[in-house]
């Protein structure tokens, strides 16, 4: 960037300049006469702004000619021991205006200068007194104006777009300052490699010329040295592209962006410079050069000054992790620098809630090796802190009663996490009884001598609070009586925090909104509050086809139309079809969840399934009707239900059960059946922690030929582990038998084997045989199941699972025995895919039988236990 300039006068590089500045006489109307103070004051700020110092007298200059104001003027002047005087007078002739200046320098033995400024309207006077006063600024500094600002040398960019930028206009004053800091706002714009200005002496002042020379253009960009990943990719990732203008700054901070992009992939040395070849029209290519280096994982985690805890305790804190003989799948030994601060502060507080009050852990210290990468954490221990005195203050009525509620009374050493549970449970505590800005303040007060820390719990409950209103926002399709019978918490009603997340999370189950906001502000009275609940919501309707193998059906093909938000009300109607090797089910159903606006869910069905047993074939068409309410909280839910249905048996083969040929022809089953059950689960697919616990007792035989009482139990609880892993444990079991006027049919029995029971065995190849080695299906079972889920691609639903099956059916004349139960164990994969969870895996036999295989794959759409 350079400039050039003719030499001018410095304001300020001689002797201070000082002005006798005379109020302006005012020639016109009455009521004009506040003039005189106005012009003067503008023209003072105006020579101020420069530097100059203005003395202003009280009253204008007067005389009996010219030649005797100007004696008058100078005399005061030089009595004030100024360089310069000003003075002149505001003449008005109907519309027009006319304002007559004289500037006189007091040393020089000259004739003041004569300036005018003129105009129509005293509107616009204020503009004239504004340009007179830039006039007598260049008098009295000696400066020259700036006649006109021209731009040369612009190829591709507007003269306009400079121009814009430029502050400096026809008329200014001419200083270098004023060009120096528009020559940096022009090269500020990074479109030009040089910026000159030239000032060229003309008539009336100077003529600028801001000079020009374009940075040139980018033609192509190439990658040289990638290998990790295509040119395609490094583009997606940069922000420069063909035929922009070549930004060095751009480029460099281009650089880090493609190193950090090898940083993901663990390419940590990867090193990127640039090249820039020069072509004709001012064009450059712009090559980026790629050393990517190895890939580099953690090898080596090590902890220094710890000697509480050993490193194999204190890496399962943290969520970064060495090298692993899966890290291809599991990204175990990634490198993230985000994950390791989290982790630095994961085990400061994993020592603090082990009573290690004043424990500190340093920044990791990342060294990269040849082989791989070592992460060192520096610890400071400290002492560690026992429990002493719990105490609470301010606003507590049973003080003792509180006390028992505490988690941090029944702890030998300190815990920050315990004190922040205790917080949280005191909040929850006066907010359920309307206290909702309830404040909790822990005073941890410790003494170094005896290593022992007191707590005070110190309680300002405030004012009890209403909900005033209650608003709902966002929903455009669901209407807001389906959200508001969702709710807990109602308007005019007492706060509770426990039914207000309640309610939040009664809203996530309804599985309508991806997202629930709420936000809470003042009433129109203190006591008073309003609750605002924003709702984004997402599609409840779905249409999907597709194709696979289950082991139950062979070969099959799918399509289901679903809508579970039926024209906003809520209400759920769904058509499936699916047609496979062994079984073709079509189904209709409909569902109003809260029948006369309550919360008695009903649902009515119609079905045809055809299905291919081992040994015989039914094809049955039925319909029912169930009644749903819950009972005493949302978790618990009371079903009755009636079923009808006529199925006819065909193609019995020799080895099928001798009962079965009791059923061959047409069958009538009439069944009613009472479910209970209790749902906690955070979520129906993918749940992470919570529980589901069922009990249901069916009766066949209100006509028909089919009469028979079935209970059938389960239980499933899901929880946390560590990183994401969750824990499964379930359970089931079930009796039936036969009741009199009727028969107890084949299908009605209880055959384990499959994906839904003990996976590696054969689909309802588990089952107690007759004297004739048929399989003939139990009146009771038990299993068993315990799986280990561990999120390989939790953003895309997909999880690895190990498990561990066990159970058998029994028939009447046998007892359960733990001792006889069948087992399996296997690994698999599990996607919890928009149309439902998917299941991929291989079950081993462990207690293989002479006409079993040892185990088999595993595969399903849309089913569980």
């Amino acid at each position: 960037m350079g400039l050039v300039l003719s030499a001018v006068p410095a304001a300020g590089s001689e002797d201070p300049v000082k002005v006798t500045l005379f109020p302006f006489r005012v020639n016109a109307q009455t009521q004009y006469a506040y003039l005189e103070k106005e012009i003067t004051v503008v023209i003072q700020d105006r020579l101020r702004k420069e530097g100059i110092r203005v003395m202003v007298p009280g009253k204008a200059v007067t005389g009996a000619d010219t030649a005797a104001m100007t004696r008058a003027a100078r005399d005061l002047a030089v009595q004030n021991e100024s360089t310069h005087a000003v003075w002149g007078s505001l003449t008005q002739v109907g519309q027009r205006f006319s304002i007559d200046a004289r500037v006189m320098d007091v040393s020089a033995d000259t004739f003041p200068a004569s300036l005018t400024v003129g105009g129509e309207r005293i509107e616009t006077l204020l503009g004239a007194v504004k340009k007179l006063a830039d006039e007598l600024m260049l008098r009295i500094l000696k400066q020259e104006k700036v006649v006109s600002v021209t731009v040369s040398g612009n190829k591709r960019i507007e003269k306009d777009a400079v121009l814009r930028i430029v502050q400096v206009k026809p008329g200014d004053p001419y200083r270098l300052k004023a060009l120096s800091e528009d020559l940096n706002r022009i090269y500020r714009m990074g479109y030009f490699e040089d910026v000159r200005v030239d000032a060229e002496d003309v008539a009336g002042g100077k003529a600028l010329i801001f000079r020009i020379r374009e940075k040139p253009t980018i033609r192509k960009i190439r990658f040289k040295g990638n290998r990790v990943y295509d040119e395609k990719e490094l583009l997606e990732n940069i922000d420069i592209r063909s035929g922009s203008i070549l930004n060095i700054f751009k480029v460099k901070s281009n650089l880090k962006r493609i190193e950090d992009l090898y940083k993901k992939k663990n390419y940590h040395n990867a090193e990127v410079s640039y090249e820039i070849e020069a072509l004709k029209n001012n064009q450059v290519d712009l090559e980026f050069v790629i050393s990517e280096g190895k890939k580099l994982r953690i090898q080596t985690i090590t902890f220094e000054g710890n000697t509480v805890f050993d490193a194999k305790t204190l890496k399962k804190v943290m969520s970064t992790s060495e090298k692993g003989l899966f890290s291809f799948i599991t990204s175990s030994g990634d490198l993230d620098r985000d994950k390791l601060a989290q982790d630095k502060e994961a085990l400061a507080a994993y020592y603090q809630n082990h009573g290690y009050l004043n424990a500190r852990v340093s920044d990791p210290e990342v060294k990269y090796e040849e082989d791989g990468i070592e992460v060192i954490f520096k610890i400071s221990e400290g002492p560690r802190y026992t429990v002493g005195t719990v105490t609470l203050s301010g606003d507590v009525e049973d003080k003792a009663a509180l006390k028992e509620k505490l988690a941090i009374t029944k702890k030998t050493y300190f815990s920050r996490k315990t004190v922040r549970k205790d917080v949280l449970a005191l909040t929850d505590l006066y907010s359920d009884q309307g206290y909702a800005n309830v404040e909790i303040f822990p005073k941890v007060n410790e003494n170094p001598e005896t290593r022992v820390v007191a707590i005070d719990y110190r309680i300002r409950k405030g004012p009890l609070v209403s909900f005033e209103k209650i608003l709902i926002s966002g929903n455009r399709k669901t209407r807001d009586y389906v959200i508001r019978r969702e709710l807990k918490v109602y308007e005019q009603e007492r706060f509770s925090s426990t039914r207000l997340k309640r309610s939040v999370r009664n809203l996530y189950r309804l599985d309508y909104f991806e997202d629930v906001k709420v936000q809470t502000q003042k009433g129109t009275t203190e006591d008073q509050m309003v609750l605002k609940i924003d709702v984004t919501e997402k599609s409840t309707g779905s249409f999907s086809i597709g194709a696979g193998y289950s082991s139950e059906d062979d070969f099959f093909a799918m399509a289901s139309v679903t809508q579970r938000n039926l024209f906003g009300r809520g209400q759920i109607v769904s058509l499936q079809a699916n047609v496979g090797g062994r079984s073709d089910r079509y189904n209709l159903s409909f569902t109003e969840p809260w029948l006369f606006n309550i919360p008695l869910s009903g649902r009515v069905d119609l079905y045809r399934w055809i299905k291919d047993y081992d040994t015989y074939d039914k094809d049955a068409t039925g319909g029912g009707l169930r009644l749903g309410y819950p009972l005493w909280t949302d978790y618990l839910r009371f079903t009755v239900g009636y079923a009808y249905e006529i199925s006819n048996i065909e193609d019995i083969q020799e080895d099928a059960p001798p009962s079965i040929k009791d059923f061959e022809g047409t069958n009538t089953q009439s069944t009613v059946s009472a479910d209970l059950r209790w749902d906690s689960r955070n979520r129906i697919f993918n749940p992470t922690e919570g529980s589901e616990h069922r009990f249901t007792v069916e009766y066949a035989g209100f006509g028909g030929n089919i009469a028979f009482t079935k209970y059938i139990g389960k239980t499933g609880w899901y929880f946390p582990i560590f990183k994401g892993t969750v824990g499964f444990l379930h359970a089931k079991a079930g009796y039936v038998e036969e009741n009199p006027g009727g028969r107890l049919p084949d299908w009605e029995r209880f055959y384990l084997g499959g994906i839904s029971s003990l996976r590696g065995f054969k689909y309802r190849s588990v089952s107690p045989k007759n004297e004739d080695g048929i399989k003939i299906g139990g009146n009771k079972f038990i299993q068993f199941n315990a799986e280990y889920l561990v999120p390989l691609f939790p953003d895309m639903g997909i999880f690895g699972v190990a498990f561990f099956d066990t159970g058998n059916a029994y028939n009447n004349d046998e007892d359960i025995e733990l001792s006889n139960m069948r087992e399996s164990a296997g690994l698999g994969f599990r996607w919890f895919s928009p149309v439902g969870p998917i299941r991929l895996e291989y079950g081993l036999i462990l207690d293989r039988q002479e006409d079993e295989s040892a185990g088999r794959w595993e595969f399903s759409m849309s089913t569980g236990f």
